[in-house]
């Protein structure tokens, strides 16, 4: 990689830091781009040299962010038996937002907002992410150790849902709580190991 491209992806880090702090806070109507520069520390040009408008911003922030939370999930499965992956990826779904609560806060408040211009893009991240989990699942039912008739589709959107909606409401209201804990309740709920 050459020297320049290394010094752009650094300003497009410090760019999507801003950009999600800043707009998970505020909003993105409310946000500016001068914020946006401000609170990267570069001049307000630096970020139109790097993205044509505050909306290509913000989709290469949910590229960027939803493509760590993939990575992440990918990561964790790999070469792991599928429950055991399944479990790993709780983890990993937990850490990551730990790491990126803002970028998590974002990302549910606009899966929800299907008027914005980059509603499709988001669904596409989305269903990518959901498909990893899937894909462990397809391998669960191959294996026999799930139910033939198990939708997985609808269950990986359950289990991604389930994360990201409890890790968040572990880091809002329950931050003093080890993260080893908030896996462990997951985990049986996962296998369905709640019961007396």
């Amino acid at each position: 990689m050459s020297s320049s491209s290394t010094r752009r992806g650094a300003t497009r880090q410090k760019l999507y830091e801003a950009a999600v702090t800043l707009i998970a806070e505020q909003g993105f109507s409310s946000t500016t781009v001068e914020e946006i520069a401000d609170r990267a520390g570069v001049a307000k040009g630096t970020v139109y040299y790097n993205f044509a408008s505050k909306t290509e911003l913000f989709e290469g922030l949910l590229r960027h962010g939803v493509g760590l939370l993939t990575d992440s999930l990918r990561g964790a499965a790999a070469d792991r038996p599928p429950l055991e992956a399944l479990d790993a990826m709780v983890r990993a779904g937990l850490e990551f937002i730990a790491a990126y609560p803002s970028f998590a806060q974002l990302f549910v408040a606009e899966t929800w907002r299907t008027n914005r211009a980059w509603h499709d893009t988001l669904r596409l991240l989305r269903d990518e992410a959901v498909s990893v989990v899937a894909d462990v699942l397809d391998d669960a039912v191959r294996q026999g150790e799930l139910a033939p008739d198990l939708d997985t589709r609808l269950t990986a959107s359950a289990l991604f849902g389930m994360v990201l909606v409890v890790a968040l409401d572990w880091l809002a209201f329950q931050p003093e709580r080890d993260i080893a804990d908030v896996h462990a309740a997951l985990v049986r709920l996962l296998h369905g190991r709640i019961s007396a």
